[in-house]
């Protein structure tokens, strides 16, 4: 098999692999534009991120129901599937990078009422330009230190259940 038919035969992971994985960075755009729209707004973006976060956790239990067939242990393999998941995803996409975007925007609003004599309107758009472009920044280094953080803890409690059997 040459690596165009190896590459088209890899089985695409529609969460993870299509542009249904932006809809997890929703929050993020929800908090860069906090400073233009009501909050009703924002919290409809946590809600779309969240509805991601849990389908993609779904999808992934799925996948390890179907890989497991009816072997002993399917039923702990799938509940760590969808937990790794859900507990990554919902700290990767939702809550550490939505803090951050928060974070940068309120301070980057209070820095320029500070020190610039711009009108409001201006200082608001450029704060949601600053949270913006500080998105594709935050999310390798977010990923990597989610991926630190349940190595150390979380994962360590169902990989011995795997050393076990």
């Amino acid at each position: 098999m040459d690596a165009t038919e190896e590459a088209t035969s890899k089985t695409v992971d529609i969460y993870r692999d299509t542009w249904v994985r932006f809809l997890g960075y929703a929050n993020e755009v929800g908090e860069a534009f906090r400073a233009q729209v009501p909050v009703s707004f924002v919290r409809a973006t946590y809600a779309v991120a969240t509805v991601y976060v849990t389908a993609d956790a779904v999808d992934k239990g799925k996948k390890a129901a179907a890989a497991h067939g009816d072997n002993p242990g399917r039923t702990t393999r799938v509940a760590a599937a969808v937990v790794d998941t859900f507990v990554w995803q919902a700290l990767a996409s939702v809550i550490i990078p939505g803090f951050t975007i928060n974070r940068v925007c309120a301070a980057s609003l209070r820095l320029l009422a500070g020190t610039t004599k711009w009108p409001l309107p201006v200082r608001k758009w450029t704060t949601t330009a600053i949270g913006l472009s500080t998105i594709p920044f935050i999310i390798t280094p977010i990923d990597r230190s989610v991926d630190f953080l349940l190595d150390a803890s979380l994962r360590k409690l169902y990989h011995e259940d795997e050393k076990e059997k």
